[in-house]
């Protein structure tokens, strides 16, 4: 078992270094075309940012199909199987589209026809439904109509609920990684464990999909260099739906008996992953519940589904208090509890304890962060590997209370010396000149605070006048 672990990592750690190394060049090329829309009254950032970085993730996304096509334990998924090729005819479709909405803003409608298009590619390719398992009754069939219409159904609701939660820097891209972390322990249990060939495609969507996001999110941390616009959302929406359509159509609940003891048995441990009405509510619950109030407020209001507003959840958080990177933690927190929740649900395992752990450790995050006092630190040992922004501050270079502090005491001395007329032109100039910031420090919202050389050079330049 070792062996494909390794293969696995190895497809996701390339594809999450291609990523990372095109995302820099891409951002040059949004600037140079001109891909940074101006900021809107729903945008959270305060800056034009590039959009495009969808193109670094396509990037990434073939260079980890070609990795997996030459490695010995996954080449034979390619020999056996039309869905990697599927997949990459759906994306490429989705791709395009997304990056002609970054630069011209297509039409919401067309946007839709092209995802229900990309979905019917993949479907004339072998990528679809062709069974549900049902609890209390079993296997049943579905006709060719019935599971066309279903796999876009699907396809349709996870790239949109996926756009939908875009909204900060990080979120999508960070969501999405912890449902296909999930998505991949259950795959590759059936897969690995339980020798069910049929859910080896759908383990190599989501190792691809966890180095697509990987790849992407030190970029797209706030304050975010570039985001992915429609070109990454919709693909990594389409992605990550790719993989569910796999898992759920194409893997016999009959198999399932040989380690579940009926079929009704098997039907309930695989219900979380195999009814693909619930699966965007159980794999990307946020997101879809996203998605279902954000259409219900929009007609409520009697806008278009797709008009764009400050509604969304993560819009919600912010306006309660919470800074932009709490509530994105708070948004990834959720995700995992409820993604490897509705894993755990179907292991009866040894490795229950891993999903548990996960859980635990998401359950404590989400309560820490919920607390009004708690503020999240990075240990010293990651610093390293941290943007500067993040690190703590070096001892010589003080603390930000003890910066305000020294300006309000120069503050003080100030308002004295005027009191008793003795401030004269050059105590004005001083007092006019701008404060001198020590390294690092910076105050609420970014702003800077006063450091300890601006209260000496006032007293100096008051002493020089007497």
């Amino acid at each position: 078992m070792g062996q494909p672990v390794r293969d696995y990592l190895l497809t996701l750690c390339v594809t999450a270094a291609v990523t990372y190394l095109l995302t820099g060049p891409v951002r040059k090329f949004a600037i140079a075309a001109g891909a940074m829309p101006a900021i809107r009254a729903r945008d959270v950032h305060r800056e034009p940012t590039p959009r495009l970085g969808g193109i670094a993730m396509f990037g990434g996304l073939c260079a980890g199909l070609i990795v997996a096509a030459h490695l010995h334990n996954l080449d034979w998924v390619f020999q056996q199987s039309d869905e990697p090729r599927a997949l990459l005819s759906g994306a490429a479709l989705i791709w395009l589209i997304g990056v002609l909405d970054d630069k011209f803003e297509i039409d919401a409608l067309i946007k839709l026809g092209a995802q229900m298009i990309a979905a019917a590619v993949m479907v004339l390719q072998g990528l679809t439904i062709l069974w549900l398992p049902i609890p209390g009754i079993g296997t049943v069939a579905l006709t060719q109509w019935q599971g066309t219409l279903l796999t876009v159904a699907l396809v349709v609701i996870t790239i949109n609920a996926v756009n939908f939660v875009d909204g900060l820097d990080g979120l999508a891209a960070g969501m999405v990684c912890i449902a296909s972390a999930a998505f991949f322990l259950y795959t590759y249990r059936l897969w690995y464990g339980h020798m069910i060939e049929a859910a080896a495609p759908a383990t190599l969507f989501t190792a691809i999909l966890m180095g697509m996001c990987l790849g992407f999110l030190p970029h797209n941390i706030h304050p975010a260099r570039i985001f992915m616009g429609d070109s990454g959302s919709m693909l990594i929406g389409l992605v990550l739906a790719a993989g569910a359509i796999s898992v759920t159509g194409q893997v016999d609940p009959d198999t399932m008996t040989l380690f579940a003891g009926s079929e009704r048995a098997a039907t309930q441990a695989m219900l979380p992953v195999f009814i693909p009405l619930l699966l965007p509510l159980t794999i990307i619950a946020i997101p879809a519940a996203d998605l279902v109030l954000a259409i219900v407020r929009r007609t409520w209001n009697g806008q278009s589904p797709f008009a764009a507003d400050r509604g969304h959840l993560h819009h919600r958080l912010l306006e309660i208090g919470h800074s932009h990177s709490r509530a994105v933690l708070i948004m990834y927190f959720w995700s995992a509890l409820i993604a490897f929740g509705a894993v755990g649900y179907s292991v009866h395992s040894a490795s229950l304890w891993i999903v548990l752990v996960i859980m635990g450790l998401s359950a404590l995050g989400l309560v820490l962060l919920l607390m009004p006092r708690f503020t999240p630190r990075a240990p010293y040992w990651a610093e390293r590997f941290l943007p500067p922004r993040y690190r703590h501050r070096s001892r010589g270079s003080g603390s930000v209370g003890v910066g305000v502090e020294e300006a309000a005491t120069a503050a003080g001395e100030a308002q004295q010396r005027s009191s008793e007329g003795r401030m004269g032109e050059t105590d004005r100039r001083a007092q006019e000149r701008p404060a001198t910031v020590a390294p690092g420090e910076s105050g609420v919202n970014g702003a800077t605070a006063l450091g300890a050389c601006s209260r000496f050079s006032d007293r100096d330049a008051a002493d020089s006048t007497r």
